[in-house]
């Protein structure tokens, strides 16, 4: 490549025109990490990544395709261009495609704090992570560490579109985690921690995370089955945000054009109690999921999906709003260079009153789930069951673990019921405090 990225962007939207696209967007990014994986209190291997690859989206009136490669010469962009408006010419007509109108695209957006540390060098990164290992077979009870690893990237995006956008953004991150495997008694049981961050400041020391996962897993050691009843349940805060998922899902702009979604008649309704708030930030500093515009370039705001329970809006980007017949509201995932999806930023559940503590004496006795495995919703009647591991606990304080178990129920009825703890924690993009739901139909032995 011999063009800066921004021109490269500019030349292969202009070309994709030239060669006979009514319209075009393009991305061209650029990464780099390294990481470090430790085991044994050795150095067992270390990674760096680097690369780049660029993406072009072409219309030719409502038809569209996409195609993307790493081939930056000049022979290989050219076979790019020619070959996406080639197969644009033969795609089907879809009436709700297209790129934003140039007088509803963002401008003058906010500069936001993504970049993070930047390079860290590899011996820092092995030093974290036998730092993290030895804290964790420090643990009493811990067997071994199964793997440790720290490690750093960056990159930088440069978008492009036909419609006058133009836009460059960069990120970076931080991440340090490890695995630990319990035993006792001829019974192993295994459970981790990890962090990633913007800023590596911003996550604890690797020591704490590396004890953190050994005391988890120790925790583990003997689960026992239950038998099945009905009975409250509490989400840790670590796998609560899962419940978010599920309500995304069901307000996502496709779903309720295409009518499958079992929330699609409850827009302005309560569909949770009015401790409930759910917020979507996409200007938080350091945030993983922040941006300063959407994936189609349209503006972003701060949002209150859910105001005190009630249903405020539905997450649409260009194609869903034109099917709804309403206007987008900046919930486009990255479309430049390929057809947007939909997507949050950052964001949180409010916390309510009770620790989890507090939730454990206010439910009396019940399950307070630590790991869930492949959840199953059914989006047009919002049907859950997932299977988990977790806490039996009675009188409001824990029992005894417990594995193999099954909770199920109908998310609006859950949704309905769901008590918000006080401990929301910042640790990815979707975050949630603990959460109780009482009445759950938990399947044991």
């Amino acid at each position: 490549m011999t063009q800066d990225p921004k021109s490269l962007v500019l030349t292969f939207i202009d070309r994709a025109v030239k060669a006979g696209a009514s319209d075009a967007d393009a991305r061209f990014d650029q990464g780099e990490g390294v990481s470090v994986e430790v085991r044994e209190g050795k150095l067992e291997s270390i990674e760096r990544d680097e690369g780049s690859s660029i993406s072009l989206r072409c219309f030719v009136g409502q038809r569209q395709a996409h195609v993307s490669g790493s081939d930056m010469s000049a022979d290989g962009l050219e076979v790019l261009v020619e070959r996406c408006v080639a197969m644009a010419k033969l795609a089907p007509e879809d009436p709700y495609c297209g790129l934003t109108p140039p007088e509803d695209l963002a401008s003058d957006w906010p500069e936001l704090e993504l970049d993070g540390d930047g390079m860290v060098s590899p011996e820092t990164l092995e030093a974290e992570a036998l730092e993290a290992e030895a804290a964790g077979l420090g643990v009493a009870g811990v067997k071994q560490v199964m793997s440790a690893g720290s490690g750093w990237s960056r990159g930088k995006a440069y978008l492009a579109a036909s419609n006058g956008f133009y836009a460059e953004k960069s990120g970076g991150s931080s991440s340090i985690g490890l695995a630990a495997i319990a035993e006792q008694d001829g019974q192993m049981e295994r459970d981790y921690d990890s962090w990633t961050v913007r800023m590596r400041a911003n996550r604890p020391a690797p020591d704490e995370i590396g004890r953190s996962a050994g005391e988890r897993a120790v925790a583990r050691i003997g689960s026992r089955k239950i038998e099945s009843c009905t009975a409250p349940v509490i989400y840790d805060r670590r796998i609560s945000a899962s419940l978010l998922g599920a309500l995304l899902s069901a307000i996502s702009g496709p779903s309720i054009a295409r009518g499958i979604s079992y929330l699609k008649d409850r827009m302005g309704e309560a569909i949770f109690s009015d401790q409930v708030t759910i917020t979507d930030d996409p200007f938080r500093p350091l945030g993983l999921g922040s941006r300063a515009f959407d994936g189609e370039g349209r503006p972003v705001s701060e949002t209150h999906l859910i105001d005190k329970g009630v249903l405020t809006t539905w997450l649409l980007n260009g194609p869903s709003a034109k099917q709804l017949g309403l206007s987008p509201n900046g919930f486009a995932s990255s479309g430049f260079g390929d057809p947007p999806g939909v997507r949050t930023s950052n964001l949180f559940m409010a916390p309510g009153a009770l620790d989890q503590s507090g939730l454990m004496k206010e439910a009396g006795n019940g399950l307070l789930v630590k790991e869930m495995f492949g959840p199953s919703i059914n989006p047009n009647t919002g049907d859950y069951s997932v299977g988990v591991s977790g806490v039996w606990f009675e009188n409001g304080e824990a029992a005894y673990p417990v594995s193999e178990v099954t909770i199920a129920g109908a998310l609006p009825d859950m949704f309905a019921r769901l008590i918000p703890g006080s401990d929301l924690e910042f640790r990815g993009s979707s975050n949630a405090p603990s959460i109780l739901v009482d009445g759950m139909a938990i399947g044991g032995v």
